[in-house]
């Protein structure tokens, strides 16, 4: 079935463009040799990123970092604007101006795509529309009457191999599960994998009391640790976002009394790196999801810090995000 361009319209789905987002496309923009080719980048990834929100919100599971416009030299040779879907395959998005009959479809694209997302992004990059999608294209310009729904890429793609789709979601499920930490074995020696001493990851200097950074406690310098006290540190990598520079998310348990605990959460730069990236958040969420604590960031921060105290039984979870990367840790005390 084809749609008039008035349809088209009436059925295109408005989005706002993230502030993460647009950060991230003109960042991808500046690494490219001429303004025509940062142009293009930009748009390509304002593109993806809408798509991905969408997707995301819908509940399909999607993978920026596999996908050929987050490799910054594919980004460059080519005119990509793709995003891996996990047991799917690789949805092509592309970006469109407002009021044209067509979209531009690349003939580098025209293979290895699962369909194609037509999005519309208005001049001050603030707002886009999904348009629609058409589930192949071997053509440079795809009339965009001859879109359908964004609701039926949905339908699309829960058709599209079923199978693989669930078992991808299965297995992001099953992930989450076996990233539980369980803090009451700590006590006992008893670490899970990637948990390592505090001073196998960091560098002596980051333990001076110069220290600078942000949280809801007052200015304290970090303490060795003591009997009562146990620290174990793990890598997180959030990948391009952050430099591709792992950052170390540090975890300290005391004890308070019958059944509490003191829980003190930090993230600190590794490596070479002497200040966390901007804007990079930390967060602890509750047993349902909602966010109790939260800090950020700023440009000459070495680490941020949350604190809270929980009850043994208890569950919570922290979350490291930058841009659109979210890494979450779940733990029970």
């Amino acid at each position: 079935m084809t749609h008039s361009t008035y349809e088209t319209e009436d059925f295109a789905l408005p989005l706002p463009i993230t502030q993460s987002a647009r950060q991230l496309s003109q960042e991808f923009a500046r690494q490219q040799p001429t303004p025509a080719k940062a142009a293009q980048v930009q748009l390509n990834t304002l593109a993806v990123c809408v798509v991905n929100d969408y997707l995301q919100l819908m509940g399909i599971p999607t993978h920026l970092a596999a996908s050929d416009s987050w490799n910054p030299i594919v980004r460059l040779c080519a005119d990509v604007a793709d995003l891996e879907l996990p047991g799917i395959g690789r949805l092509e998005c592309r970006p469109v101006a407002p009021n044209l009959p067509t979209c531009a479809i690349p003939p580098e694209t025209w293979e290895e795509r699962v369909g194609y997302v037509v999005v519309q992004i208005d001049a001050s990059l603030q707002n886009a529309q999904i348009l629609g999608f058409a589930p192949s294209a071997a053509v440079e310009q795809l009339p965009l009457n001859q879109l359908q729904s964004p609701e039926a890429l949905m339908d699309y793609l829960g058709q599209l191999q079923p199978v693989k789709l669930a078992e991808a979601i299965g297995v992001m499920q099953t992930t989450a599960r076996q990233t539980l930490v369980n803090l009451g074995q700590w006590a006992q020696g008893l670490f899970e994998e990637g948990w390592q001493t505090v001073e196998s990851l960091l560098s002596p200097p980051e333990f001076s009391p110069a220290f600078v950074f942000r949280g809801v406690e007052s200015p304290e310098a970090p303490v060795p640790e003591t009997t009562d006290m146990i620290r174990r540190a793990k890598l997180i990598d959030l990948g391009i976002q952050a430099g591709n520079q792992p950052v170390a998310l540090v975890v300290e348990l005391r004890p308070e009394g019958h059944q509490e605990t003191a829980v003190r959460l930090q993230v600190h730069p590794t490596g070479s790196q002497l200040h966390l990236p901007s804007e990079l958040e930390l967060a602890v969420l509750d047993d349902t999801g909602n966010v109790f604590l939260a800090t950020q960031a700023r440009s000459a921060d070495n680490y941020i810090q949350l604190q809270f105290s929980g009850m043994t039984g208890e569950r919570f979870s922290s979350q490291v995000a930058i841009g659109d990367t979210r890494i979450t840790q779940e733990f029970v005390i």
